[in-house]
């Protein structure tokens, strides 16, 4: 900031000064004999016939300078964002008062989960709740709710759960004849949809929901093939399987010869396209790459999950890559028993 001076810098002459004192006594003076003899036409002829004389003779004076003096815009600076104090916001006491309040509690009971997510104050608000354990009423292990979280931890209650409605996506093609839960067979329909406009190709499901008992066959012929270890890597235990809620689909491309496998996804175009894309649809890739320390699964590429726009938006936006870190919930690589 510059530096403000509050004097002036350049003085009036010496002989300016006397000069000046000699025109004061020359007014005076004349004012005085005017009165006396003239009356005030005698004053104003005395007083300005004098002072026009006085100073022809005068020299100059020299007159101070304006001095550079910053405006008040130049001196008041605004103060930085990061100087201001930041919000404070007691997720404790907002959690309490939200499962206290009678409204929030109705619009709990209706299951409707984007409405659930509006009234605890938007989707942010909704996931530092749970995270910190502040609203104990919003349960992360009830199986009709899009955030439901199953993992080798977490398994479903009870363990032979089913899901409804189950529909069939309008337009993707499902390989195996596998349904989804009727909201995650929109959304999937609408993000084949939109991976077909933006040129990227066409879209199957070759796996949607499975229920217990399959899951108990497609779980054994993995332990059939590479032990109990092997298979747990691959494969969920019966009751412990994303499929069996309804909201996990796998997904292969297809083309012009037909669709591939799974393990084919993640080289194609529409593998990339649904890494970029798949959250504007509700959905994410559950199990990535380098987190199976936490998961439990290698990684999958083609199995994606269904968690609804407001989950998917803020997990996409905050660079989460699982839905345990997403929630604030333990590392769940491997099961209890």
């Amino acid at each position: 900031m510059s530096e403000r001076s509050d004097t002036f810098a350049t003085p009036i002459a010496q002989h300016a000064r006397h000069r000046e004192a000699g025109i004061r006594t020359f007014f005076i003076a004349a004012a005085s004999a005017a009165l006396v003899f003239g009356g005030s036409g005698a004053v104003t002829a005395a007083v300005t016939g004098g002072m026009v004389a006085e100073l022809a003779e005068a020299p100059p004076i020299a007159l101070p300078q304006p001095v550079d003096r910053p405006t008040i815009g130049a001196t008041v600076q605004p103060m930085p964002a990061e100087g201001l104090p930041a919000p404070t916001f007691d997720v404790t006491a907002a959690g309490t008062a939200l499962c206290d309040d009678p409204d929030f509690l109705r619009t709990l009971e209706s299951g409707d989960d984007a409405a659930v997510i509006d009234a605890a104050g938007g989707a942010e608000t909704f996931r530092s709740m749970i995270a910190t354990g502040t609203a104990a009423c919003i349960p992360l292990d009830d199986p009709t709710r899009a955030w439901v979280v199953v993992n080798k931890q977490r398994p479903f209650a009870p363990n032979d759960y089913t899901p409804f409605p189950l529909a069939m996506p309008a337009t993707v093609q499902s390989l195996e004849g596998g349904e989804l839960r009727s909201d995650a067979a929109d959304a999937l329909d609408a993000m084949a949809q939109a991976a077909r406009a933006a040129g990227a190709g066409d879209i199957a499901m070759e796996s949607g929901y499975r229920s217990y008992a399959t899951q108990q066959t497609t779980y054994r012929g993995h332990v059939g093939d590479r032990g109990v270890e092997g298979a747990d890597l691959v494969s969920a235990r019966p009751g412990f399987s994303e499929h069996q809620s309804g909201l996990g689909a796998d997904v292969v491309a297809c083309g012009e010869a037909g669709c591939g496998t799974i393990d084919e996804l993640a080289a194609t175009t529409q593998g990339a396209w649904i890494t970029e894309h798949a959250w504007e649809h509700g959905w994410i890739v559950r199990y990535l790459d380098g987190r199976t320390d936490v998961t439990g699964y290698l990684p999958e590429p083609w199995h994606l999950r269904y968690v609804g726009p407001e989950i998917a938006r803020l997990y996409h936006d905050g660079g989460y890559s699982t839905l345990e870190e997403f929630f604030g919930l333990p590392a769940a690589p491997d099961y209890a028993s």
